[in-house]
Order: structure tokens, then sequence, then C-alpha cells
């Protein structure tokens, strides 16, 4: 790891050392292809998160649409006892 550091702190010397254009250039050629594997990165992963909260969601209001559906194919007993009606004898 010490030497990673060292050398690191010498790379680091050597840019700061340098004019400011090709410091500029060496910055540019190393920071953008890391920024853009690292935004496609994170792209990819909240992509996926949100690809699961999504799917996450859709069973939750299928399941309550499910039981509503059951709910409402099942035979409903009712709640008070029908009875015949009285017939007058009245033509």
């Amino acid at each position: 790891m010490d030497r990673i550091a060292g050398w690191w702190d010498g790379f680091e010397l050597w840019v700061a050392g340098l004019p400011f254009i090709p410091q500029f250039l060496v910055v540019l050629v190393g920071m953008v292809p890391i920024s853009f594997a690292l935004a496609y990165l994170l792209d990819r992963a909240l992509k996926l998160v949100q690809h699961r909260v999504t799917l996450a969601q859709h069973r939750v209001r299928a399941g309550r649409y499910r039981s509503a559906r059951l709910a409402q194919a099942a035979p409903v007993e009712p709640l008070v006892e029908t009875r015949e009606h009285a017939q007058s004898g009245a033509r």
C-alpha cells in the first residue's frame, strides 16, 4: 500500500509541476474516462433499483386488486333472511 501511495504522491507532484495547459490535458485525459465510467455504473445501478421498486409496487397493487376481486367473486351471504311475501287473498 505504501508503494501505491508513494507512486500517487509522485504523480501528483509531477502534474502539479506542469504548466497549466499540459496539466489541464493530463487531468482531462484521466478524468473524462473515469467520469464516464462512474456515470455509467451509477446509471445502471439506479435503473436496477428503480426497476425493483416498480416491480414491488406492481406486486403490492396486484395483491390488493386480487383480494378485492376475490371478495367480489365470492358468494355473499345475505345478512337478513329472506321470507316469502304474504298473500292477501284479494284479487
